[in-house]
């Protein structure tokens, strides 16, 4: 995601996953949860979103994958648990991101509650190069 002053945000690290072994990431997959953000949506499905779900200029859209359904975003975001594909920074226990892949393109979760482990997400802009080191990771995939 494109910052306000036009650049990529720099502080996005892939986790380390010696910290993170299967069980773990099993464990926090069961856990989670996704809310969904009016922002990220032109055509608001069944994510309950209260109306208007505008879209703010400069914002990726789910709309843009076909991410219309929460039980379909939620397994998504459960996909990229399970490949590993968290990041370093975590806030009470939860990854402050999640990535997953969706008909070759990078979708980057963001934590919305560290409470209860509720995300949002979004497609990354194409050119955004953490696209890259998180297809890198799952190439890098035993």
């Amino acid at each position: 995601m494109k910052r306000r002053n036009g650049t990529y945000n720099t502080k996005r690290q892939l986790a380390d996953l010696r910290h993170w072994p299967p069980d773990r990431l099993q464990q926090l997959g069961e856990r989670l949860l996704y809310g969904g953000n009016p922002e990220h949506k032109r055509n608001p499905g069944d994510f309950g979103l209260t109306p208007p779900s505008g879209a703010r200029i400069g914002k990726m859209l789910c709309d843009e994958v076909g991410i219309f359904h929460r039980q379909e975003a939620l397994e998504l975001l459960r996909s990229g648990v399970a490949a590993g594909l968290i990041s370093e920074r975590c806030v009470n226990g939860w990854p402050q991101n999640i990535w997953a892949l969706r008909e070759g393109r990078v979708l980057e979760a963001q934590l919305e509650q560290s409470e209860t482990g509720i995300y949002h997400g979004y497609p990354l802009q194409p050119e955004d190069p953490f696209a890259e080191l998180v297809l890198q990771r799952l190439g890098d995939e035993p």
